[in-house]
């Protein structure tokens, strides 16, 4: 069975901003936002420390990987917001996720990470829910993409983000057929 490799890297989907944001599209991905954290602990922790060192793809991260880079990437999504919550659209610091990936704290257990993801979406959902229709519009620019980018928006892509990993895990496991052991 061959699978295309575009599905393997994008199986949710590109990311693409809808042409107007609705007030249902941001009750949505806060609800995706509030869910990962026990849905992403249900996909990883029947895996084997094999399965979790396994690449979703070929060529890409292993599980391990993915688990402790959403953890980084949700902890500097929620610093952002922050920033632009309490700064006029302040500059954000990018990072090199690819080579985060390399570093020694990715080779650890993935339960710290998973509680990490726990505790910010906790306070993330919370700032969410206390968000004015206006604080969505607030902003900050992004150096490396050169873009202003509104909350709003930003929510939307981390929902993305959350179901885009997710299912990388989850069709890795279904793929393999480790739903079954």
């Amino acid at each position: 069975m061959t699978i295309d490799i575009e599905f393997l890297k994008y199986p949710v989907g590109k990311f693409q901003v809808p042409e107007i944001i609705s007030s249902q599209d941001l009750e949505e991905a806060k609800s995706v936002i509030r869910s990962f954290p026990s849905n992403l602990f249900t996909a990883v922790s029947p895996l084997s420390v094999a399965q979790l060192d396994t690449p979703y793809r070929p060529g890409g991260w292993t599980v391990r990987q993915v688990v402790h880079h959403c953890a980084d990437s949700h902890m500097n999504a929620f610093i952002r917001f922050k920033l632009a919550l309490t700064e006029s659209q302040p500059t954000v610091k990018p990072y090199d996720e690819g080579a985060w990936a390399n570093l020694a704290d990715y080779s650890l257990p993935v339960e710290g990470s998973l509680q990490l993801i726990r505790i910010i979406h906790s306070k993330w959902i919370v700032l969410l829910d206390s968000m004015e229709e206006s604080d969505f519009q607030k902003t900050y620019f992004h150096p490396e993409s050169k873009k202003i980018q509104k909350l709003e928006e930003v929510t939307l892509m981390y929902a993305w983000h959350s179901s885009h990993h997710l299912a990388h895990i989850q069709h890795l496991s279904i793929r393999e057929n480790w739903t079954s052991k």
